[in-house]
């Protein structure tokens, strides 16, 4: 009995997480909701051009039949083929624009998933979260939100068109052969119910597919990043057969996926055919006078005949449609429960509407240091029962730099990150003051650099523009002069036009740490976050990028993480952390 009841409870949970999801795609959809339906009345619509060529097929056949025993006439005939020509010029056209309208539908709802990822990836205010790596929102990205275009282009008009366009045709069907449409009205209820049973394997074998790729994904990634430690612990051979297990394990998957969309595509033409079958043998009895029933018609004209027997498929068209969108919704529907799991903490923004409950600050068009106001404030992490800060009250003078130092994981990136506007905090608040303003903490007046320094593979003037998009070359040469660093432009070997790899490959530590600061230069912010900048250089590159500092400081407030006491003596205030509470500040000498 127990079994029986965890068997019901989980049907349940599944039920009412199908429900959410139909929601959330119906929502999803909302965006494209217009061209949808233009695109379903156009596809309904193109059904008239079939029974137009049907009708022009069954007169130019009747007419050369009664010909066939003296010369043909040819207007009957000519005419027919008019008609033909006409019907399947105008089914296409409708067809062509219905797809094309269908297409830019999912084109903008595919838009606004992208860029509600890209949200969450990159918020306006707070951090994206730690839980989403890098692969997943890869995935999500690229991969699992085009999963969603068969479902959007096909499934969602199909709603429409298969209403307006069956019942076009069985209305031509009734007007020739009444038997015949009721054949058709018959067979119809089984398509539904044979679409819902495909629909219950097919997400369930989906969201296994995607969830696979995304675990080959994420973890093919952190291997490529972790090869140099991989190789030298000896772990290289392992790695290759975790991959390959991983890959198998996704190649598996995507069978179990084809074979269910062979075998359900399969039985729906199944049904289809026999359908078919049986309006054929009826017509083909008919006209050959082998039927006699009290009801149904004994006998058929070959116009008839051929009239209904071209538009049996049609009636089914939009039932193959929607078979076939439904299991693009399968689909759909199981890369919308991944996808949401990135977006649902993210805030909801309507298409071509403001973010909501994210205020909208202004980066001040002169350059004034901003001072930073931290009222009690306490951050935690998931999973974690210590808290990353609690209870920290702090003032930072405008124009002052700050130095925040303590011993590995007592928060001091977490501070700099809440201080910088990038991380909301739990509990308590934290300000910037603009000017005579007092504004939520923003990064729109925050200029960040983390640690380790981050370069986008490109040229070395397409991070710099990343500050500045409308810097030209006088203005980047001049900030790398500004801060001292003429010296690092004359030795790279193409100038600003140097390639720059993937994580800075091909530049030094200093190099890269230096260029970070020439980009911070150009963004002309008046608060400055540093996140450890003198980690991992020589002296001499510590003190060139320490009179930088002080150089940016001079226009700036500056609050920089750093265990150097080189750079602590440049500070003006100085505060210690010790497992998330400020354990002493002081001011330097």
């Amino acid at each position: 009995m127990n079994d029986v009841a965890r068997q019901f409870a989980r049907l349940s949970r599944d039920d009412d997480g199908q429900q959410q999801t139909a929601r959330l795609l119906t929502t999803w959809a909302s965006v494209g909701e217009p061209a949808f339906r233009r695109a379903g009345t156009l596809r309904g619509l193109a059904a008239t051009g079939h029974v137009l060529w049907a009708a022009g097929l069954g007169w130019a056949a009747e007419a050369a039949l009664r010909s066939q025993h003296r010369v043909v006439a040819l207007a009957p005939v000519l005419s027919g083929a008019t008609m033909v020509a006409a019907g399947l010029l105008l089914r296409g056209l409708l067809l062509a624009v219905a797809d094309r309208v269908a297409d830019d539908g999912a084109a903008a709802v595919q838009d606004h998933l992208r860029a509600r990822l890209l949200r969450a990836a990159l918020p306006t205010k707070g951090a994206p979260s730690e839980e989403v790596s890098d692969a997943a929102l890869g995935e999500a990205l690229d991969s699992e939100v085009g999963r969603l275009t068969g479902w959007l282009t096909t499934y969602v008009p199909a709603r429409r068109s298969m209403l307006l366009g069956s019942g076009i045709v069985l209305a031509s069907i009734a007007a020739g052969s009444w038997a015949v449409a009721l054949v058709l009205v018959l067979a119809t209820p089984l398509l539904p119910v044979n679409l819902k049973v495909i629909g219950l394997g097919t997400r369930a074998a989906v969201h296994a597919q995607l969830t696979a790729t995304r675990t080959l994904s994420t973890r093919l990634l952190d291997r490529l990043r972790g090869l140099p430690t991989l190789v030298g612990l000896g772990a290289g051979e392992e790695t290759i057969r975790a991959t390959e297990a991983d890959d198998r394990e996704l190649a598996a998957r995507t069978r179990t996926v084809l074979r269910m969309a062979f075998l359900s595509t399969a039985w729906i033409e199944l049904l289809i055919t026999v359908a078919m079958a049986v309006v054929a043998t009826y017509c083909g009895l008919a006209l050959l006078g082998y039927l006699d029933l009290p009801v149904v018609p004994s006998t058929m004209s070959l116009d008839t005949a051929l009239f209904v027997l071209v538009l049996t498929p049609a009636y089914f068209a939009p039932a193959r449609d929607l078979a076939r969108g439904y299991h693009a919704r399968a689909e759909a529907a199981a890369a919308a429960d991944l996808i949401a799991e990135i977006i649902d903490p993210a805030p909801y923004a309507p298409a071509g509407g403001p973010v909501t409950n994210v205020p909208l600050v202004r980066r001040p068009s002169r350059l004034s240091p901003a001072g930073v106001i931290l009222e009690a404030v306490g951050v935690r992490y998931p999973g974690r029962d210590e808290a990353a800060l609690d209870d920290v009250t702090l003032t930072v003078r405008p124009g002052s730099v700050l130095a925040i130092s303590g011993p590995s994981g007592a928060g001091k990136t977490t501070l700099l990150s809440v201080a910088a506007g990038l991380r909301a905090p739990d509990s308590g608040r934290c300000l910037h003051s603009v000017g005579s303003g007092t504004l939520p903490a923003s990064p729109a007046v925050t200029a960040w650099a983390s640690q380790p320094s981050f370069l986008l593979p490109g040229t070395l003037r397409d991070n710099l523009l990343l500050a500045r998009p409308d810097a030209d070359t006088e203005q980047l040469t001049a900030a790398f002069t500004a801060l001292g660093f003429e010296d690092l432009l004359a030795t790279l070997p193409h100038g600003l036009e140097t390639p720059v790899g993937e994580r800075g490959w091909g530049l030094s530590s200093g190099q890269m740490q230096q260029l970070v600061l020439v980009r911070v230069l150009l963004h002309e912010t008046p608060l400055l976050c540093l996140d450890e900048p003198t980690a991992h250089l020589d002296p001499d590159g510590e003190a060139r990028v320490i009179a930088a500092i002080r150089t940016l400081a001079r226009s700036r407030t500056v609050v920089v993480t750093t265990h150097s006491p080189a750079l602590l003596k440049v500070a003006d205030d100085v505060v210690q952390l010790s497992q998330g509470r400020l354990a002493g500040t002081g001011r330097t000498l």
